[in-house]
């Protein structure tokens, strides 16, 4: 039997294929035929590569907010000494025209250009380049000049160059530059003059044919508003919002509770799932596997009687009363984003519906929730590959649809590894065609790799690890890759302090001192942060043993909260939220303003007398800025547990705080 180790033959330059197949032997055939060779020998002699930002070679857009400006980067290159032209060219997706802009270069083959970005959306970009016949003879007129060399003939080949663009224009420029070209070819001694005028190079500009043009793949940036890139999150549970431990608050009690939220300087009240809860297989306290006929139950337990995800839970109220919730907000300046969480409880109207949207089990029936050795009877998960996925996807996007009619535009997705990447990417470019500013967090406590891919198919913000990374070395590592690969350009950390599945035993043990050091670290390390409260600013870290569960976790039960309690930080929740505004704020006595004598005010002017009057709005926006650039800390508090009875009046002290030139945030925190 012949045996040949398989081989393989090249079609075209770098294709492969194989010519012939047999069970035992692969025979190969050589190819030399030059078939994908250019077939002008002066194209392609323009190389451009390495545009960026990008994202996995541009299968994902990047990620900017609006106004904000982006720079792009390029390798251009041309063997030789030809001079190049380079643009950078830009439009809003489905725009027709593309608007240039020439880049400039940086040396060593590098080009850099920037634009703006004006609108919500997506924009696209892309990098061209050409041979720049005229620039390339301009080049080495100079040079011969400036070398006191004869330059005659130089001349006439640029009349000649002159020439060719004249026929190529109309109008008045037709008729300059073929006076541009006459004054070429004259023996003058002001053609060389004439010849190095910028303005003749501008307008052989305006008509170049480039015909040797070559151009990058077209680019994406995803622009989103800017509460995707900057704000304060404050997590709550409405129906423990009120003063009867008995029952449930409604969200019009609730709602008495926003302007503690507002005076704290958040930005965003994001509530738990606010839908009707099942009654099957209802979860009692500390996750019980049998409720009492009082107990509430889970809310991510969704679907009831009452309705499933685009209902609200009789016991907080009606859709009017969310409604008016997200109103009382917004006369607060908060925004309100919702709990998306794609499960149903086995008394979900869907189940009834519509079966065949979820797994079943042989005996035909319906298979709850596992995650193995565990099983949660009161959950159901959808089937996305079941062969109704169409209606199904359908039904879950209008869900979103739904709220955001009734002005809600934040959405907290609840565990989105668990669904498929393609079914998100679908759903949030579907959304964002009706609504471009909805902006979707992704709970995403995951893998590594998953979390990055989420992030690239859409989601605006996602969670991070950062509330399990406590020492100087862990920080230091995670967010140097968060702010200095290209993480940055698609994936924006919200560094929640804790969550209700998640109390750190870093907050268990450390007392108040340890929450005021995440609170800081939060709110400095990342241009989004939140907290879940009110038990991180009671400072509870009261757990079950050997897990992050809270003891008495809001998840199951009604719980009462004392705001004022003592030992609480608010004041420093409030302060940590002014010193992300503005990092020189924060530990620092206000200092008393000289008041200048009006002949001073009116030497300086104005304008510098306006500018005296808001150096503290400067400040902001600086300080905001800074958020763009790699964070470093220099000098780190030691993340350890106080000793025993050290949390009892312990206070977290900032020191020092400022914003260096470079945009980098240096503080000390002492604790004593």
């Amino acid at each position: 039997m012949e045996v040949a180790p398989p081989t393989l033959v090249a079609d075209g330059p770098f294709a492969l294929s194989f010519i012939r197949r047999s069970r035992t032997v692969v025979r190969m055939r050589a190819r030399t035929t030059m078939t994908d060779a250019p077939t002008d020998a002066k194209a392609m002699r323009v190389v451009i590569e390495n545009v960026r930002p990008r994202v996995d070679d541009g299968r994902y857009p990047v990620k900017r907010t609006r106004c904000e400006m982006v720079e792009v980067l390029a390798d251009v290159l041309v063997d030789g000494q030809d001079a190049l032209g380079v643009v950078l060219r830009h439009r809003f997706a489905g725009d027709a025209e593309w608007i240039e802009t020439a880049m400039e270069a940086l040396g060593n083959d590098l080009w850099r250009a920037t634009f703006v970005l004006e609108r919500i959306g997506t924009y696209e970009y892309a990098v061209g380049a050409w041979i720049d016949r005229f620039g390339t003879w301009r080049t080495e007129l100079a040079t011969k000049v400036e070398a006191h060399r004869d330059v005659a003939s130089e001349l006439l080949e640029g009349a000649a160059l002159v020439r060719a663009a004249a026929a190529r224009a109309s109008g008045e420029a037709r008729v300059a530059l073929e006076r541009a070209a006459a004054i070429l070819s004259a023996r003058d001694d002001t053609r060389i003059e004439a010849a190095l005028d910028p303005t003749l190079v501008a307008a052989i500009a305006t008509i170049d044919p480039r015909t040797d043009a070559v151009e990058s793949p077209v680019l994406r940036v995803r622009v989103d508003r800017e509460r995707a890139r900057f704000g304060a999150w404050y997590e709550m549970f409405p129906r423990s919002a009120g003063a009867d431990p008995t029952r449930s608050a409604t969200l019009r009690e609730a709602a008495a509770r926003l302007p503690d939220i507002a005076a704290m300087g958040f930005d965003v009240v994001y509530l738990a799932p606010i839908h009707p809860i099942g009654v099957t297989h209802r979860k009692g306290p500390n996750n019980a596997p049998v409720a009492a006929p009082d107990d509430p139950g889970s809310p991510w337990a969704i679907g009831a009687a009452a309705g499933g995800h685009a209902a609200v839970e009789p016991a907080l109220g009606t859709l009017a009363d969310l409604e008016a919730f997200v109103a009382a907000a917004r006369a607060h300046g908060l925004e309100v984003a919702l709990d998306l969480a794609l499960q149903c409880s086995p008394d979900h109207p869907w189940l009834r519906e519509h079966p065949e949207w979820f797994r079943h089990r042989p005996d035909g029936t319906i298979k709850c929730a596992e995650n193995p050795p565990n099983v949660f009877e009161d959950i159901h998960f959808f089937d996305f590959e079941s062969a109704a996925w169409r209606t199904l996807w359908e039904a879950l996007r209008d869900v979103v649809l739904f709220w955001a009619r009734r002005g809600v535009c934040l959405f907290r997705v609840d565990n989105p590894h668990t669904k498929p990447f393609a079914f998100w990417e679908w759903l949030i470019a579907d959304v964002h065609r009706v609504h471009p500013d909805a902006i979707f967090l992704a709970e995403a406590f995951t893998r590594p790799k998953v979390m990055k891919q989420l992030s690239k198919r859409g989601f605006t913000q996602s969670y991070t690890y950062f509330t399990w990374r406590t020492t100087k070395a862990e920080l230091v590592e995670y967010f140097t890759e968060l702010t200095q690969t290209e993480v940055r350009e698609y994936l924006r950390p919200n560094l929640f302090t804790n969550t209700p599945d998640v109390l750190h035993e870093f907050l268990q043990s450390g007392g108040r001192a340890a929450f005021q050091i995440r609170l800081v670290l939060a709110a400095t390390l990342g241009a989004s942060y939140g907290i879940y409260g009110p038990p991180f600013e009671l400072c509870v870290g009261d757990a079950i043993p050997g897990t992050e569960e809270y003891r008495d976790s809001e998840k199951y039960q009604v719980r009462i909260w004392d705001h004022d309690a003592a030992g609480n930080i608010r004041d420093v929740v409030t302060a940590a939220r002014l010193l992300e505004d503005d990092p020189r704020s924060f530990g620092r006595r206000p200092r008393r303003r000289r008041s200048r004598p009006a002949s001073r005010r009116r030497r300086m002017g104005r304008g510098a007398a306006r500018r005296a009057r808001h150096r503290p709005e400067r400040a902001v926006r600086a300080a905001r800025r800074a958020q763009r650039h790699p964070l470093r800390v220099e000098r780190r508090p030691q993340l350890r547990a106080p000793r025993s009875g050290d949390d009892a009046g312990a206070r977290a002290r900032p020191r020092t705080l400022s914003t260096s030139r470079d945009g980098r945030i240096r503080f000390s925190l002492h604790i004593s």
